[in-house]
């Protein structure tokens, strides 16, 4: 099973069954996060980029490959990719590397084969 439709295939399920238990505060930050990536002042495009850099620094590999794939369905190109991997490094160090290296072997299958191969 590919690396993008394992994660997207996990992460619906496990979706499911949190937001299932109808408990108040979960649901309401799972709707606020929502909320927050909608177009507003700034596009979702601009949005999902940092949401990318975000979760590059804070070093949540699910987040990261979470954020790349929006970012993939924002039309995002490979070089615009690497400037957001350049900026996440430079904020968050070289600890940030391991995860560049992740996220450029699920950036490559997302453009391979596109979300959900």
């Amino acid at each position: 099973m590919s690396l993008v439709k394992e994660f997207d295939e996990y992460r619906g399920k496990m979706n499911e069954v949190i937001l299932g238990k109808q408990n108040k505060v979960i649901n309401r930050l799972f709707n606020l996060d929502t909320n927050t990536y909608a177009e507003g002042a700034l596009s979702t495009k601009t949005k999902e980029m940092l949401g990318l850099v975000s979760s590059m620094v804070l070093r949540c590999d699910d987040c990261i490959k979470y954020h790349l794939g929006k970012c993939y369905e924002q039309g995002i190109n490979t070089e615009e990719i690497y400037e957001i991997f350049a900026v996440a490094n430079i904020v968050g160090g070289t600890i940030v590397i391991p995860h560049t290296r992740r996220a450029a072997e699920f950036w490559e299958e997302l453009i391979a084969n596109g979300p959900m191969a």
